[in-house]
């Protein structure tokens, strides 16, 4: 489970942003995930409360999570395509010249602080 791994970075991460802006408390972290990322968005969830509980500046915040869709590019006929649904293998020309443009990142997105009383 590498995701309490990356659970670690996001704390640290969250916390140097915290730190430059003078923010004493984070109520929300938005993570971008790609859909073929290799991380599993409930084991993130879990591992998240365990560790975030543990900082003050993270007591109660929630870790939201926004799937970024896996698409792949042809090469042969220049189309975008669902990765996950058809693979290395173009559907429009059937050609196998292919790479991923999008929906293998892990990262921040947002990071959410109270909003300050006047």
């Amino acid at each position: 489970m590498h995701e309490l791994g990356i659970v670690f970075y996001i704390i640290r991460d969250v916390k140097e942003a915290a730190e430059a802006n003078h923010v004493d408390h984070v109520s929300g972290v938005v993570m971008n995930i790609g859909e073929v990322s290799t991380v599993v968005p409930e084991y993130l969830t879990d591992c998240w409360r365990w560790a975030a509980d543990k900082e003050e500046l993270l007591k109660g915040c929630e870790l939201k999570v926004c799937t970024i869709p896996a698409v792949s590019f042809c090469e042969d006929c220049r189309q975008e395509y669902e990765t996950v649904r058809y693979g290395r293998t173009c559907p429009h020309c059937h050609g196998e010249n292919t790479y991923l443009l999008r929906g293998n990142e892990v990262e921040i997105k947002e990071i959410e602080v109270p909003d300050c009383p006047l």
